[in-house]
């Protein structure tokens, strides 16, 4: 076996292996975007059940401890829902092998999330990094780059209306 066939089938392992850890990693993400709800249920409980009691003079209302968890578990579940999500395109993005720039920007970000977070964006890193992997994410997006739109049989809708009555 040739060196580049060797490195071709090295290539195409590692990449499947990033969009595994991808795969799993978005669908963890998705999960614990769900966790966050909890805060908001109790959120919930405590702006309803302290919304008719004022509490003790110069204190705030239950109500407004009740809102800050219902906006800190919407905040928190939106921010794990959207990983979530970035995660899962770019493990179809590294299936398909487009949009490489898309792939760097999810293993940067999964960089954030220790410990496993951090070993897949670098390890994201250093595979899309290569000149063969880039080559092929390259090589997959030249046929969806836009043509030259065709060319028109007549230079306006009534040339051919024109060329009739004449």
């Amino acid at each position: 076996m040739k060196e580049s066939e060797a490195q071709a089938v090295r290539d195409e392992e590692h990449l499947k292996l990033l969009r595994i850890g991808y795969l799993v990693a978005g669908g963890a993400d998705a999960l614990f975007a769900l966790f966050p709800l909890i805060y908001v249920g109790i959120g919930l409980i405590l702006a309803i059940s302290g919304a008719g009691s004022s509490g003790r003079a110069g204190e705030p209302s239950p109500a407004v401890f009740g809102l800050l968890f219902v906006i800190i578990g919407l905040v928190a579940s939106f921010i794990f829902a959207v990983q979530g999500a970035l995660k899962l395109a770019a493990a179809r993005a590294i299936g398909q092998r487009q949009s490489r720039t898309m792939c760097l920007i999810a293993a940067a970000l999964s960089c954030v999330q220790l410990p496993w977070g951090t070993f897949l964006g670098v390890m994201t890193f250093m595979v899309l990094s290569r000149p063969s992997v880039k080559d092929r994410f390259d090589a997959t997006a030249s046929p969806g780059q836009l043509s030259a739109p065709p060319e028109r049989a007549a230079a306006s809708l009534f040339d051919e209306e024109d060329a009739r009555v004449r």
